[in-house]
């Protein structure tokens, strides 16, 4: 029998999606030429504000996936059982698909040995969720007894650790960038605490990354009571406020730093890498916004005809529209570019660029969402392809 459904925790899961759509409509307006190109100083702004404002969309997935499941319900074997068919089926499915039509096949197939196609780089969740997952057995005896002040003592420890990137940068300076195998670049890590050239398991390692986010998930389920609206927002709005002013002035003065005061600006992909650096999913705003966004999504309680036929079957979707979503989204994106032009030269000048940003991300979000609730309703064969 199916648990009783958590309203907020399926609202959560919509606007996650939703963020998600947002976040890849972003990438054209920053990604382009030799890898990097932000063409205009206003689409730089935009892509401050409306490439931030969703950043806190996978971290809300793995809040919801904690929320839901953490502590384990089952034994060990029976949760991996559930997971491997709602999570591992599709990925292989739609891992699948986006080796045969994007890119070369022949090599995204051996590629896919070692790591997801990074044509369809959305897919590294998937590894990271399914490592979540490996974990959770291990620290659900935990979890169980733990009281209030020492998860806090643990949360306070990660979210520590989210600032560290700007320690690294305060202390080392403009990091090198270092191009593996994929070409996907990495900045060079100024070491801290323990770290070295023979040793990256340093003394936060460990507390670092994902998991605190899974540990917010069981502390709100477990020790945050019901808050009134006036509360709510009073902590809510400045949090997110907050950790979306890091995020976007960190990018802007990333992006002002390497433009000398003029654009275009251009580079390889490498420059990309660097200039997100402030909104990653392990930094301090990020983790602020994540909070901001799960106090105000908890008071969402109605259960009536809207969640019913709109919240619900396309919470239930969610996943596979995750999966799914970049071979329309690109094909929509690519179609309003060329319709409405681009930045400032574009049909509708300094708008064109969020106007393309919500019409790609509505559009998407609506088409795939159409398509995972219809196919997730064929019998015995819709759970294998969205979940």
């Amino acid at each position: 029998m199916e648990r009783q459904r958590e309203i907020w925790i399926d609202t959560l899961r919509v606007v996650a999606c939703f963020l998600v759509m947002m976040t890849h409509s972003n990438e054209p307006f920053y990604l382009g030429g030799e890898g990097s190109l932000i063409l205009t100083r206003a689409d730089a702004v935009w892509v401050a504000i409306l490439n931030v404002l969703p950043r806190a969309s996978v971290a809300l997935f793995v809040v919801a996936s904690s929320y839901l499941q953490f502590p384990l319900h089952y034994p060990t074997g029976e949760f991996f059982r559930r997971r491997a068919v709602r999570i591992l089926a599709p990925f292989i499915i739609w891992t699948v698909v986006y080796a045969l039509v994007w890119g070369e096949p022949v090599q995204n197939f051996k590629d896919l040995l070692l790591n997801f196609n990074y044509a369809a780089g959305h897919l590294w969740f998937v590894y990271m969720l399914i490592g979540l997952y490996l974990l959770m057995p291990l620290l659900s005896p935990w979890a169980e007894k733990v009281g209030r002040k020492e998860l806090l003592v643990y949360l306070c420890i990660w979210l520590f650790t989210t600032i560290i990137p700007f320690i690294r940068q305060w202390a080392g300076g403009a990091a090198p960038v270092i191009y593996g195998p994929s070409g996907i670049p990495n900045a060079a890590k100024y070491p801290l605490w323990g770290e070295a050239s023979w040793n990256t398991y340093g003394l936060f390692y460990y507390f670092s990354g994902f998991v605190g986010y899974m540990l917010l998930g069981l502390y709100f389920r477990r020790f945050v009571g019901e808050l009134d609206w006036k509360k709510t927002l009073a902590i809510a709005v400045p949090v997110f406020l907050g950790g979306f002013a890091i995020c976007s002035l960190g990018f802007l003065s990333r992006v002002w730093a390497d433009c000398g005061g003029s654009f275009p600006v251009e580079g390889p992909v490498g420059l990309a890498a660097l200039w997100e650096g402030p909104w990653l999913n392990d930094t301090f705003g990020v983790a602020l916004m994540t909070i901001g966004w799960i106090l105000v999504l908890r008071k969402v309680k109605g259960d009536g005809a809207f969640y019913k036929t709109i919240i619900l079957p396309v919470s239930k979707a969610s996943y596979g529209m995750y999966l799914c979503h970049m071979l329309l989204l690109g094909i929509i994106s690519a179609w309003l570019r060329a319709a409405l032009g681009l930045g400032t030269d574009g049909v509708l000048g300094v708008w064109t660029t969020p106007v393309q940003v919500f019409g790609t991300s509505l559009l998407s979000f609506v088409g795939v969402a159409v398509f995972c609730v219809l196919v997730q309703r064929i019998p015995r064969v819709g759970k294998w392809i969205v979940g």
